[in-house]
């Protein structure tokens, strides 16, 4: 029975460790990419996305590049996503001189999600922020500091969800 327990418990550890990777096309951009964490956003009792945060070896680090997805589980108009995307650039970092000219390339990258779509972007320190819809890439926004704001949203300690963001962040609740 011991063996039997201990085999079950090896086994399941090795299916966690398979559902820690990215997926193979993220694997090409972002090499070594395992899961950080994962979590949901919820608003009052409608879920609107998953989200996991992929990173090297499953470890964030602010100056390693790191992917988040966002699984989507209604349908979002790209209007949408990219007003409230300014709204909380806005809420963490003020005024920000560049934010009319990252909101119209936000426009031109950024789609239509409907449940099930899959967007990923992928922070580069010091480098364009790049997204991919499905795996296919969509564009990339070149300012790095775009970057550092635009995914601040989720994972800056003033973000409006410091439950999913300890989710991502692969930290106790």
């Amino acid at each position: 029975m011991t063996r039997f327990v201990l085999i079950l418990f090896g086994c399941m550890a090795i299916h966690a460790g398979v559902l820690a990777e990215a997926p193979r096309w993220l694997q090409d951009k972002l090499p070594q990419a395992q899961l950080v964490g994962k979590g949901e956003m919820r608003w009052l009792a409608l879920r609107i996305y998953d989200a996991r945060l992929y990173a090297p070896q499953g470890r964030l680090s602010p100056n390693q590049p790191y992917a988040l997805q966002l699984i989507y589980r209604r349908e979002i108009e790209r209007d949408d996503i990219v007003s409230t995307s300014v709204d909380e650039i806005r809420r963490l970092f003020g005024p920000v001189p560049a934010l009319a000219q990252w909101e119209d390339a936000m426009r031109r990258v950024f789609v239509d999600v409907k449940d099930g779509d899959e967007l990923t972007g992928v922070y580069q320190p010091g480098g364009p922020a790049r997204f991919y819809q499905q795996g296919r890439l969509l564009g990339e926004i070149a300012d790095p500091e775009f970057g550092r704001a635009f995914f601040a949203i989720w994972l800056d300690p003033r973000t409006r969800e410091p439950g999913l963001r300890r989710a991502l962040l692969g930290q106790p609740a």
